[in-house]
């Protein structure tokens, strides 16, 4: 004889069993919201890429002169996504390749010198994977609607090791000032540099608490928040003016 569920015989019973049925219904519809309104497959950190051998700058070649911003040139966000109390399995990533500006190099024999360098990025036009997710940011977190620029300026020069003229990527630092969000703050950037005859390209990038900008971190709905801590990166190609 088949034997039937038990059913509860109690008041309480009902409301434990019905409020168990919703807890499960909240999760599948927080894990719907997560899954796929915000799919976690995001672009990996930006690098350089690799070389199969360093290709040196000629001797002819002069790279004194002003270098301004090429095609190629990439910078966004990447944050820590969390579903409830569950960690995202991935970053929320946004770019953009709407980025103006110029660096001025100097050279005196084998010494490179990047002596003045400043960038804008149009953060209002930062995309991720996700339509709803850069609606969001315009008016939550960076707030992109009311601050649409972002931009550094170059504080100090940076003097390039010799073995930059060799072609090979080089790690250095620099340090300037970041306007994001309104909000200015001088930073050191460690970054990876790679010269060659036409083209000067640098990647890096700053991570920070939200609040150091004078942000705050974004939650959409209660059910979709983001870590404290934010990065900017960016992937930077210069061409001789």
């Amino acid at each position: 004889m088949a034997l039937r569920p038990s059913r509860p015989k109690t008041k309480r019973g009902m409301a434990f069993t019905i409020g168990g049925g919703l807890a499960v219904v909240a999760v599948i519809a927080l894990a719907f919201v997560y899954f796929v309104l915000f799919p976690t497959s995001s672009p990996k950190p930006l690098a350089l890429s690799a070389s199969t051998g360093a290709t040196p700058v000629s001797a002819s070649t002069r790279l004194a002169g002003t270098w301004k911003i090429a095609p190629g040139s990439v910078a966004g966000y990447r944050v820590r996504e969390k579903l409830g109390f569950l960690p995202a399995e991935s970053d929320a990533v946004g770019r953009t390749s709407a980025i103006t500006g110029s660096a001025t190099v100097a050279e005196s024999k084998d010494v490179v010198t990047i002596s003045r360098a400043s960038f804008v990025v149009a953060v209002d036009t930062l995309k991720s994977n996700e339509s709803m997710r850069d609606q969001h940011i315009r008016t939550i977190g960076l707030q992109s609607d009311t601050y649409p620029k972002a931009t550094f300026v170059l504080s100090s020069p940076v003097t390039l090791p010799a073995s930059a003229l060799a072609g090979q990527t080089i790690h250095t630092s620099v340090t300037g000032v970041f306007n994001i969000h309104g909000t200015s703050r001088r930073e050191i950037v460690p970054l990876q540099m790679r010269l060659s005859n036409s083209s000067i390209k640098a990647v890096g990038s700053l991570t920070f608490p939200w609040a150091e900008f004078n942000m705050t971190a974004p939650s959409v709905g209660g059910f979709v928040n983001v870590t404290n801590r934010a990065t900017m990166e960016f992937e930077l190609a210069l061409a001789r003016s």
